[in-house]
């Protein structure tokens, strides 16, 4: 009888206890990083009699969860790469802005400029003409120091991201430290504290949406977090907490640390692997700094051109004079590492210097110089944005910048971040304020003789380098009679020096700019001439007098608009490759930026949907089905009421023994 009876108790207790994990999986059916639980149940041993052995019913062993290790790692690595991915994408997104086509964009404001020297050209000593052009040198550079500060202000917003991030990843990672210390203290009783163990991965998962992580499980039931590369964030009981730190180069920017006991160490980029510090680091270091480079190129050798053809004019001023720059742009910077050897008093015991020579082979990149660690003594330079890696020296030369040591040379361990365009954007202005300033004028005037039976006339006469002398004026031109069946007329160049050059010419080629010429002839100007001269014509040069009438400046500013003067480089065999105008120049910096927002997004949309499909398999083994729970509970409520029955059934039998005890 008693038999019986416990039989029916543990019955309804067993069947009790899977209607409680029921009820508990259909309130928890919406909760995040819920797992499914159920009860298992197990036969007690048989109890043995002469006719053999009897049941004991049925005995509750534990309560486990619906789990699978692979499928939550793999949901959660996932995770990081998604939101790594939607992150760059939104970032990229935002610089894409700044880089707008048509008639808002800096190629746009580049040709306007240009274009306002035709009306000068057309009057010269037009006023209005001359402040149109000013206008738009203002509108242009505010174009530049415009898209430059945007980049800052972008660079802060980074910084900003990074702080806020760091900080929920501290939070977390404290959280799971508890979580793990919890654990610990329940998994001594032999059971597993499930709900617990849900929450520690629900947080694992929080934390990979801002850096991904792996876990290796301990003996005690505790989970380590780490890094990429191995770097532990929860060990037990304690966690290591991030920090953002200044970068060792430029105190704007921005580099994750892990804080130990000695201080903040910081983390090399390779580390972070995914989420959105991943995401917003790789930004920074690389999107961030290839489009202020690439800014600051286009400034740089656009500023530097304009002003270099202003100088070979002449203004307006009472007495004429070679024309003042039109822009200023920021300078060129060398920022020494923070770890760099000091002086006594604090500063630092080498510097670098950086001077522009040639801004039209600038590059779009920034440089990294450094002793070599080879202990040769021998200073490397690196150009971040390919890797080219060069040895130089002092005074030396390299993609039209000039290396200069102004103190002791740099030590073992030294380094410097050279950015010889970053800043030229931010800080581009107009600096002309005078009308009269503008040097519309060449610094020599050209004239037909009136006596000359061809049909040459004078197209355009300016200065295109420093080499142009008006003191070497008046000169003159004669020209020969061709060679038979040839179209090449030639002339005698001669100068009021004695000087005497000789050449060919032939239709749209210049004369005083002929580097090709036997022997080359390079007198700083450049003469065009529409028609054809004959033998015996003359044409004069003389040093200009009436800079009102004299347009040739003018004229060459229109040139630069198809001028290929933005990145030149320099081959091996020493000749010069051609670069880009400024138009191409901006339409090749838009396409880069937009490539970039473009495959970010293909990555974003891709790694959504694997990260959403991750989910989906790890919620479809763990996560709770109302339906089946609502079978499961029909299931368990009869066998609960099937139990009833069995210790109702005891209960009557046990009555009637003692009524016939009792008689």
């Amino acid at each position: 009888m008693g038999a019986l009876l416990g039989i029916g108790i543990r019955a309804m207790f067993a069947n009790q206890a899977a209607l409680q994990a029921v009820g508990q999986n259909i309130a928890n059916a919406n909760t995040p990083g819920y797992s499914r639980q159920s009860v298992v149940l197990t036969t007690p041993e048989g109890q043995f009699t002469g006719s053999g052995y009897f049941g004991k019913g049925v005995s509750v062993l534990t309560v486990e969860r619906s789990h699978n290790e692979f499928l939550t790692k793999e949901a959660a690595s996932s995770k990081a790469t998604a939101f790594m991915d939607q992150t760059r994408a939104a970032s990229l997104g935002q610089l894409e802005k700044l880089f707008p086509p048509g008639e808002s964009g800096i190629g746009y404001a580049a040709g306007q400029f240009l274009n306002a020297m035709v009306d000068v050209a057309s009057r010269p000593s037009d006023p209005s003409s001359r402040q149109v052009v000013l206008g738009r040198a203002t509108e242009l550079a505010s174009r530049f120091s415009a898209a430059g500060q945007q980049l800052v202000d972008l660079q802060a917003g980074v910084v900003s991201d990074l702080k806020a991030n760091v900080a929920v990843v501290n939070q977390i990672t404290k959280q799971i430290a508890v979580a793990n210390d919890q654990v610990a203290r329940a998994n001594g009783n032999g059971h597993a504290p499930n709900d617990l163990l849900d929450q520690r991965d629900q947080l694992i998962s929080q934390l990979s949406q801002y850096i991904q992580v792996t876990t290796l499980p301990a003996s005690d039931g505790t989970v380590g977090v780490f890094m990429g590369g191995g770097q532990r964030l929860v060990l037990g009981a304690n966690s290591q907490e991030l920090k953002i730190t200044p970068d060792p180069y430029d105190g704007k920017r921005a580099q994750v640390s892990i804080d130990e006991s000695n201080g903040p160490r910081a983390l090399d980029a390779s580390v972070l692997t995914g989420g959105s510090i991943s995401a917003l680091v790789q930004y920074q270091d690389i999107d961030l700094q290839d489009a202020r480079n690439l800014l600051g190129q286009m400034a740089a050798a656009m500023a530097t051109r304009v002003n270099d053809q202003q100088a070979l004019g002449l203004d307006l001023s009472t007495t004429p004079s070679k024309g003042g720059p039109i822009f200023g742009i920021g300078s060129p910077r060398s920022l020494p590492a923070a770890t760099n050897a000091r002086n006594a008093d604090g500063s630092f015991a080498a510097s670098v210097k950086l001077s522009i020579t040639d801004a039209s082979q600038l590059q779009a990149s920034s440089y990294k110089l450094s002793v070599d660690p080879a202990g040769t003594g021998a200073l490397q330079l690196v150009r971040l944005s390919d890797g080219l890696t060069r040895t130089v020296a002092n005074g030396d030369t390299v993609d039209g910048f000039k290396i200069d040591l102004a103190d002791a040379a740099p030590g073992a361990g030294d380094s410097f971040l050279l950015e010889p365009v970053a800043q030229a954007a931010v800080d581009m202005k107009r600096v002309l304020d005078r009308t009269t300033g503008i040097a519309a004028a060449s610094p020599l005037t050209a004239s037909a003789s009136v006596n000359n039976k061809g049909t040459a006339t004078v197209d355009s006469m300016y200065a295109v380098n420093s080499k142009v002398d008006p003191s070497k004026a008046p000169m003159s031109i004669a020209f020969g009679t061709p060679a038979a069946g040839s179209s090449q007329v030639p002339y005698t160049l001669t100068l009021n020096d004695g000087s005497v050059y000789t050449g060919d010419w032939t239709s749209g080629q210049p004369i005083g700019n002929q580097p090709g010429a036997t022997p080359p002839i390079d007198l700083g100007f450049e003469l065009k001439l529409n028609g054809v001269p004959k033998a015996g014509d003359t044409i004069t040069l003389d040093a200009t007098k009436f800079t009102t009438a004299n347009n040739g400046n003018a004229k060459a500013f229109l040139n630069i608009q198809t001028e290929t003067f933005v990145g030149r480089r320099t081959l091996p065999d020493g000749s010069i490759a051609l670069g880009s105008t400024i138009n191409d120049a901006y339409s090749s910096a838009m396409s880069e930026i937009g490539s970039r927002v473009q495959g970010s997004n293909y990555l974003a949309t891709v790694s959504t949907s694997v990260a959403a499909n991750a989910e989906a398999t790890r919620a479809g083994q763990a996560g709770v089905n109302l339906d089946e729970e609502a079978s499961r509970l029909m299931q368990f409520q009869q066998g609960y009421q099937a139990a009833a029955k069995v210790l109702q059934a005891a209960q009557t039998i046990f009555d009637e023994l003692l009524k016939l005890a009792s008689r």
